[in-house]
C-alpha cells in the first residue's frame, strides 16, 4: 500500500488530464492513419464483404475509398488541433468521426472493419476529455480574408463555370464545373476542360477563373502557412510573432528573468493568466518557449521591446531577476511608458527596496525580509503553515 501511495505521489498533479488528452489525440491520429491506409487497401482492390456489401451501390464503395483518405488527412489536422488544446479541434474530430465509422461501413471491406471500431471507441473518449480542449482559435483579420477569398473564388468558379457549361466542352455537372475551377485556378490545367474558342464569354471567364485563383492560392499560402512557418521559427529562436502580439490585451508583463523569476512565471501560468516575459538571457528564451510560455528576446530596460509587448495594454508589471540595478532600470523604462500601470518589484537586497520604489514601483518586496518574517512566526507557533507548506512545496 504504501509502495503504492509512494508511485502515486511522484505522478503530477494534473496526471488525470494528461492522461485524457493524451488519449484523445493519440485516438485521433491512429483513427486517422486507419482511415486513409484503409482507403488506399480498397482503392487498389476489388475485396468487398459483410451484410452491407449487397446494398452499396459500386459508385459509392469506390467513392468511399477517396473521401476516406481525404478524411483521414483533415483528421491528422484535427489531431494537431487536440495537441495544442484548441476547443475547434475537438470539434472538427468529433464531427469526423462519425464519418470515418461511416465510410468504413460504405466501403464494405473486412480491411474497413478496425476503422469502424476503433472510430466508434473513440467518440466517447472525446466526449470525456471534452472540458480539456478549451483554447481559441486565434485567426487575424489577414487570415480570415485569405482564407475567404480562396474559398469565394472556388465558389465562384464552380457556379459560373456550371452556368456557361454550354461554352464548355467538358463541362457537364456540378462537379465538372469544380474540377474545372480547382485545376485552373492551381494552375495544373491538364486541358482536357477548354472553353469553346469561338465564345467570348467562355475565354473571359477562364481567364477571370485563372488570375483570381492564382492570386487567392498566392494570398492564402502567404498568410496561412506563411505565419505557421514564421511562429515555428520563432518559437526556436524564443520569440513571439507579430501576430500574437497584437492578440495582447490585459496581460501581465514580466521584465527579466533570474532565480526570482522562474516561480513567478510558473504561478502565472497555473493560473492561465495571459503574460509575456521580456528578457536578454538567450539561453533561458527558447527553454521557456518550449513551455508554450510567450517570450520576447530583448533588453527589458529598452522601450522598443516594450512596447512590442503592449505596455500600455499590460493589466500590471512584475519585475523580479537577481539584479536590483537592472531592475531600477526596467522599472524606470516601464513607468515612463505606462504610467497608470501598477508595477510590483523584488527586491534581492532589501536596502535597495526605497530605491525601487523611488525608480516608479508601486510595491516592493524583500524575499529576505519575508521569509524572516515567517519563519519567526512559524517558530512562535502561527498558523501559517499551509503557506509554507506550499511555498516549500512548489520549492
Amino acid at each position: 500500500m504504501a509502495e503504492v501511495r509512494a508511485w502515486q505521489d511522484r505522478l503530477p498533479d494534473n496526471w488525470r488530464r494528461i492522461l485524457s488528452t493524451r488519449a484523445a489525440v493519440a485516438l485521433a491520429l491512429i483513427v486517422a492513419l486507419l482511415s486513409v491506409a484503409t482507403a488506399i487497401v480498397n482503392i487498389g482492390t476489388d475485396v468487398v464483404s459483410g451484410p452491407l456489401a449487397p446494398y452499396v451501390p459500386e459508385a459509392v464503395q469506390d467513392t468511399a475509398g477517396f473521401t476516406g483518405a481525404l478524411t483521414g488527412f483533415m483528421m491528422v489536422g484535427g489531431a494537431l488541433a487536440l495537441r495544442r488544446g484548441l476547443r475547434v479541434g475537438w470539434w472538427a474530430t468529433f464531427l469526423l468521426l462519425p464519418l470515418t465509422a461511416a465510410q468504413g461501413l460504405l466501403q464494405a471491406s473486412i480491411y474497413s472493419l478496425p476503422l469502424i471500431i476503433l472510430s466508434l471507441v473513440s467518440m466517447p473518449v472525446l466526449l470525456v476529455s471534452r472540458k480539456r480542449f478549451r483554447k481559441p482559435l486565434k485567426l487575424g483579420t489577414t487570415e480570415i480574408a485569405a482564407g475567404s477569398a480562396l474559398l469565394g473564388v472556388q465558389l465562384y468558379g464552380t457556379i459560373g463555370g456550371y452556368a456557361l457549361r454550354d461554352h464548355f466542352e467538358g463541362i457537364d455537372s456540378i462537379l465538372d464545373a469544380f474540377y474545372f475551377t480547382l485545376i485552373t485556378s492551381s494552375t495544373v490545367g491538364y486541358g482536357d476542360i477548354t472553353p469553346d474558342p469561338d465564345s467570348t464569354e467562355g475565354l473571359l471567364f477562364t481567364m477571370s477563373v485563372l488570375v483570381l485563383g492564382v492570386a487567392s492560392f498566392g494570398i492564402a499560402v502567404g498568410a496561412l502557412v506563411g505565419p505557421a512557418i514564421q511562429a515555428r521559427i520563432t518559437k526556436t529562436l524564443g520569440k513571439m510573432t507579430d501576430s500574437q502580439l497584437e492578440l495582447l490585451e490585459d496581460h501581465i508583463l514580466v521584465l527579466g528573468y533570474g532565480e526570482l523569476t522562474g516561480p513567478i512565471v510558473d504561478e502565472l501560468a497555473a493560473s492561465d493568466r495571459d503574460f509575456v516575459v521580456v528578457t536578454n538571457n538567450r539561453d533561458v528564451a527558447p527553454d521557456l518557449s518550449d513551455r508554450e510560455i510567450p517570450v520576447i528576446t530583448a533588453d527589458p530596460s529598452d522601450e522598443d521591446p516594450l512596447r512590442r509587448a503592449k505596455i500600455e495594454r499590460a493589466s500590471a508589471i512584475l519585475v523580479a531577476t537577481n539584479h536590483d540595478a537592472e531592475d531600477a532600470l526596467s522599472i524606470l523604462t516601464a513607468r515612463n511608458l505606462a504610467p497608470e500601470t501598477r508595477i510590483v518589484a523584488a527586491a534581492t537586497d532589501r536596502e535597495n527596496t526605497e530605491k525601487l520604489e523611488r525608480a516608479g514601483a508601486n510595491a516592493v518586496i524583500s524575499p529576505s525580509v519575508l521569509g524572516g518574517h515567517l519563519l519567526v512566526r512559524s517558530a512562535l507557533g502561527s498558523d501559517d503553515s499551509e503557506l509554507i507548506d506550499r511555498i516549500i512545496g512548489d520549492n
